[in-house]
């Protein structure tokens, strides 16, 4: 079996506990092993989802019965659009656990695939229930954004409200289903109700999880470009050395209209 590099200070011992519980079934070298690969797809998975997906099919290779590696799995073949193998993964993931808490993540994967329809009816059945708040909030944006793939736009509005969207409180899903929010009511054509909303999502937003910022930017008409992209070739037909990259303004930028929720790893939006 072709092996992938694993850095040297990656020990196997960087994942959850209940992981390496879980890993105890397995030999000892053999769960070192899967262990590792498992920190490289939790480290690769945001900014290199190909590597990560890589070392996540070495790992199944190793360790297909164990619930945490399909998991694994799942989530990096999701996180590189390969919808159907990821929900096959999630779905070998929850037989073993009896867990329902995939099922947000696999009614996406429904959505990928272009069955918003069965999104939908994910949404109305008693899993749901069983979900944790968080859960049932990653649901509500999985549901609105597949309202949005059957062009229902005000359906998807109202799917978003709810006592979550109106609370004070900052929770870990706040500044994502402000977004959506947001991003819904711009869609709508409620550009002064948007841009309210995505200035509540930054306010939310202390770890930089979507672009709102960016998107309240161009409501307010501005736009900013790396200006050495556009002086670079003219100084260097000049003879004249680069200069630092700046920032310039540009004014009357046209709104994007784009859905773009921001949702992560459960998106509510893909369009």
């Amino acid at each position: 079996m072709k092996r992938l590099p694993i850095p040297d200070d990656v020990t196997g011992h960087e994942i959850d506990k209940d992981v390496r519980q879980e890993l105890q079934s397995l030999p000892k070298t053999l769960a070192e092993d899967v262990a590792k690969n498992l920190v490289m797809v939790a480290n690769l998975i945001d900014d290199e989802p190909e590597e990560a997906y890589a070392y996540s099919r070495i790992a199944l290779r190793l360790a297909s019965r164990v619930a945490a590696v399909r998991e694994a799995a799942g989530f990096a073949a999701y996180a590189t659009q390969r919808y159907t193998e990821a929900l096959a993964e999630f779905r070998a993931a929850r037989r073993m656990t009896g867990s329902v808490e995939l099922w947000p993540v696999m009614a996406d994967c429904e959505r990928g695939l272009g069955r918003p329809e069965r999104a939908m009816a994910m949404a109305g059945e008693p899993e749901v229930l069983k979900l944790d708040k968080a859960g049932q909030v990653e649901m509500r944006m999985v549901a609105a954004g597949a309202r949005r793939d059957m062009g229902q736009i005000d359906a998807a509005i109202v799917t978003l409200q709810g006592p979550e969207l109106a609370s004070n409180s900052v929770q870990p899903w706040t500044a994502r289903l402000r977004y959506a929010y947001a991003d819904a009511l711009l869609t709508a054509g409620r550009e002064a109700e948007a841009r309210e909303w995505f200035a509540k999502a930054i306010e939310a937003d202390k770890d930089g999880l979507t672009d709102a910022s960016d998107r309240l930017a161009q409501l307010d008409g501005v736009d900013f470009v790396d200006a050495l992209d556009e002086e670079g070739e003219e100084r260097e037909e000049s003879g004249e050395p680069a200069a630092e990259a700046e920032t310039v303004v540009k004014d009357d930028v046209d709104v994007a209209d784009e859905d773009s929720s921001g949702v992560k790893p459960v998106e509510g939006d893909k369009d």
